[in-house]
């Protein structure tokens, strides 16, 4: 790697983080739909951030699967952490946005890893494997 990538790969990170993000938020929608929360949905997830990947942020390889992992954990992490804000917003009778403002980063994601069960992180880490083999695999 020559330090005039240096910026090429940040820019990858952000991208990747910024997809990650707006897929959390989706899934959350979806979830909201549902009534319920989805982890199934992580596998659904990872297949659109590793196409995603793939087609707009990095080439398929080592770097695609790296991102396409990094982007469906986060993914993950953030709809845990908008659930946690929505369960805090219907229970004590706030909008969402003041929740999430009332809460804090460091509580929702303490929310978050409190609810997490084990069946949960087993979709989430499935969903990473599965975005990281889609993004690394070469077109045949």
């Amino acid at each position: 790697m020559k330090p005039r990538d240096i910026p090429l790969y940040v820019f990858a990170l952000f991208c990747a983080a910024m997809m990650g993000m707006a897929a959390g938020a989706t899934w959350m929608v979806a979830a909201m739909y549902l009534r319920q929360s989805a982890p199934w949905l992580a596998p659904a997830a990872a297949v659109l951030l590793a196409w995603a990947i793939r087609r707009w942020i990095r080439r398929p390889g080592v770097g695609a699967a790296g991102l396409a992992a990094f982007a469906t954990l986060l993914a993950a992490l953030y709809f845990n952490m908008l659930m946690a804000a929505i369960q805090l917003a219907g229970n004590f009778g706030l909008s969402l946005t003041e929740a999430i403002r009332t809460a804090g980063a460091g509580m929702l994601l303490e929310l978050a890893r409190l609810g997490l069960r084990p069946v949960d992180g087993a979709w989430y880490v499935a969903g990473a494997l599965l975005a990281a083999w889609l993004a690394w695999r070469r077109k045949r």
